[in-house]
C-alpha cells in the first residue's frame, strides 16, 4: 500500500520529466536543417548529384538540385537565388569546383545559413576561379584546360579522366569527358561580388588526389574561410565517386546549424 501511495505522487513528477522531453524532441526536429540546394560546378551539370541527392532524400532532407547554364556568374547566381527562394524555411548551401565562387556569392542570401565547399573554390569577393588556379603552387598539376572557342572553355577529352574523375568507373568518365558542358570563359573569370564565409559558418571537403584544384589551393581556401575541414582521399569528382562522405559533410553542417 505504502508502494502504491508513493508511487502515485511520483507519477506527476514523471509526467513533467516525459512532456519535457517530448517537448525537447519536438523542438530539435523543428530547428533541424532540411533544405539543401547543391550547386554544380564547370564542365558538368546537376545530374552527377544523383547519388548524394539520394542518400540525403532517404534520410528525410528536402534536397533541390540547381541546374546552371554557366555562361555568366552573374545569371548563375541569380538562378541559385531563386532556388534559395523556393525553399520554406532555413538553407544549406553546397557548391563543387566553381560552384564554391557561386555559393560564395549567393550566400548573402538570409535565408542561408551554412556553407559547404565539395573541393571548391571558396571566394573571396573579387576572386574568379581563373585568378585562384592562378595561385597554385609552381608543381602542382595544371587543369586541361583547352584554349577558349567562341568564348567557351572545355577540358581535354583524352586528359578529362585523369584531371577530374580519376577515381570514377572509367565507363563514367568516358561519358562525362564527351558530355561536357561548355562552360563560359565569362562565369570562370568572374570575380564572386560576396564572400558569404565571412559571415556564414562554413566546412570543407578537402580532396588530397586532386588534379583540378591542387590540395595546396584548397588547404589556403579552407583555412582563409575559417571552415571545418575533412580530408579525404579522391579525385575532383568525389561527389560521384564518394557520394556517401559528401553527404557525411553535408550532414555535418545541417547538424552543425542547427545546434547554433
Amino acid at each position: 500500500m505504502r508502494f502504491q501511495k508513493y508511487l502515485w505522487r511520483l507519477l506527476p513528477a514523471v509526467a513533467l520529466v516525459f512532456t519535457g522531453l517530448i517537448a525537447r524532441a519536438q523542438t530539435t526536429s523543428e530547428t533541424a536543417i532540411k533544405n539543401i540546394v547543391l550547386v554544380h560546378g564547370g564542365f558538368v551539370d546537376g545530374s552527377g548529384w544523383e547519388s548524394v541527392y539520394e542518400i540525403l532524400t532517404k534520410k528525410g532532407y528536402h534536397v533541390t538540385v540547381v541546374q546552371n547554364p554557366t555562361i555568366s556568374l552573374a545569371d548563375d547566381v541569380a538562378v541559385t537565388k531563386r532556388a534559395i527562394d523556393a525553399q520554406d524555411g532555413p538553407v544549406i548551401l553546397v557548391g563543387h569546383s566553381y560552384g564554391g565562387v557561386v555559393i560564395s556569392s549567393a550566400g548573402d542570401d538570409p535565408k542561408v545559413i551554412g556553407l559547404v565547399y565539395i573541393c571548391a573554390f571558396a571566394a573571396e569577393t573579387g576572386d574568379s576561379v581563373l585568378s585562384l588556379i592562378k595561385t597554385a603552387p609552381a608543381n602542382a598539376p595544371a587543369p586541361p584546360i583547352l584554349p577558349p572557342q567562341d568564348g567557351f572553355l572545355f577540358l581535354d577529352r583524352q586528359k578529362f579522366a585523369a584531371s577530374f574523375a580519376a577515381d570514377v568507373k572509367p565507363e563514367n568518365a568516358d561519358f562525362m569527358a564527351n558530355s561536357q558542358v561548355p562552360w563560359g570563359l565569362a562565369a570562370a573569370s568572374a570575380g564572386a561580388t560576396a564572400a558569404a564565409w565571412k559571415t556564414k559558418p562554413s566546412w570543407y571537403l578537402l580532396t588530397t588526389e586532386d588534379h583540378m584544384i591542387a590540395p595546396e589551393l584548397q588547404r589556403f581556401m579552407s583555412k582563409r574561410a575559417g571552415s571545418k575541414v575533412v580530408e579525404i582521399k579522391g579525385s575532383h569528382a568525389i561527389y560521384i565517386s564518394r557520394p556517401d562522405a559528401v553527404a557525411s559533410i553535408i550532414e555535418l553542417a545541417a547538424d552543425g546549424t542547427a545546434a547554433r
